[in-house]
C-alpha cells in the first residue's frame, strides 16, 4: 500500500490533488501528515487539529465507477467505513449526521471532505479527505467536539487505526462493487442522527421548524417529513439544531 508521510503540509487534499498532476499513484494511496496548517471542512470550514494528536488523511480512488448524479454514495461508504472502524475500538453511541459527520453520543469526532475530479459524468479520481480526533483532549471554543481518548480513557496508536480504517475502506468498495447502493444506503440510515425523531431545524434566513428525518435521497439530499409533506433539503439549505 502507497502511504506518503509528509510532516507538514496545508492540506492533505491539496497535497494528494497536486500529486495527482506529475505522479503515478495507485489505487487507495494515502497521504497522512502530522500537521495541516489549512485543513479544509465542509463548505470551507476550517479543520483544527493539534499537531500529531489526531488523524488527518487523504485517501485516492481511482475511477470509483460512480456517475456524478449518484456521487454521495461515496459519503455513504467513507462514513461507513470509519464507523465500522470504530466499532472496532468500542467507541459508544457511534452515529453519522448528515451528510458525512460521525458523532459519538452527540460529539464530533470525525469529518469527511471528498473532492472529485470529473470526465465523461463520472467520478474519474475521488480524493477522499477524512480528520478523526484520535488523542487530542482539548477543543477550545467547541463544546460538541470529542476525540478518541477522551472517550476511551486511553491513548490509541494512529498507525493501527489508520490500517484498520483502510482495509474497512476497501471492503466497503468491494461491498458496492458486488452489492450494489441498496444495502449501503440501508446500514447508512439505520445509523442516521435523529432519524425518526422530531428535531429543530434552521434555515439560511434563520426561520425554525420542527421536523422528523426519514432518510436520504439518492441524491443525497436529507428527507424530512414536516407538518402536511415530506421535502428534500440540501445542505446549503438548513441546518439540524441539536
Amino acid at each position: 500500500m502507497q502511504i506518503i508521510k509528509p510532516n507538514v503540509t496545508d492540506s492533505t487534499n491539496n497535497y494528494l490533488k497536486q500529486l495527482l498532476m506529475d505522479t503515478a499513484l495507485e489505487d487507495f494511496c494515502v497521504v497522512v501528515t502530522n500537521q495541516q496548517t489549512k485543513g479544509k471542512g465542509q463548505m470551507g470550514t476550517e479543520w483544527v487539529s493539534e499537531k500529531g494528536k489526531n488523524l488527518t488523511i487523504s485517501i485516492l480512488k481511482k475511477q470509483p465507477s460512480i456517475i456524478l448524479s449518484r456521487q454521495f454514495i461515496l459519503s455513504i461508504l467513507v462514513s461507513l467505513s470509519i464507523v465500522k472502524t470504530l466499532e472496532g475500538y468500542n467507541v459508544p453511541k457511534l452515529a453519522i449526521k448528515w451528510p458525512n459527520d460521525i458523532l459519538s453520543d452527540h460529539h464530533k469526532i470525525s469529518g469527511i471532505l471528498i473532492e472529485n475530479l470529473i470526465k465523461s459524468n463520472k467520478i474519474d479520481f475521488s480524493v477522499i479527505g477524512i480528520g478523526l480526533n484520535v488523542n487530542q483532549e482539548l477543543f477550545e471554543g467547541l463544546s460538541k467536539v470529542s476525540s478518541l481518548k477522551s472517550i476511551l480513557g486511553m491513548h490509541v496508536d494512529r498507525d493501527q487505526l489508520l490500517y484498520k480504517l483502510l482495509e474497512n475502506l476497501q471492503m466497503y468498495f468491494k461491498l458496492y462493487a458486488t452489492k450494489g447502493e441498496e444495502i449501503l444506503n440501508t446500514e447508512y440510515e439505520s445509523y442516521l442522527f435523529r432519524k425518526d425523531k422530531p428535531s429543530t431545524f434552521e434555515l439560511p434566513n434563520s426561520t425554525l421548524f420542527t421536523g422528523i428525518i426519514r432518510g436520504v435521497s439518492e441524491t443525497g439530499k436529507l428527507r424530512i417529513q414536516m407538518e402536511h409533506e415530506t421535502k428534500e433539503f440540501d445542505l446549503k439549505e438548513l441546518k439540524l439544531l441539536y
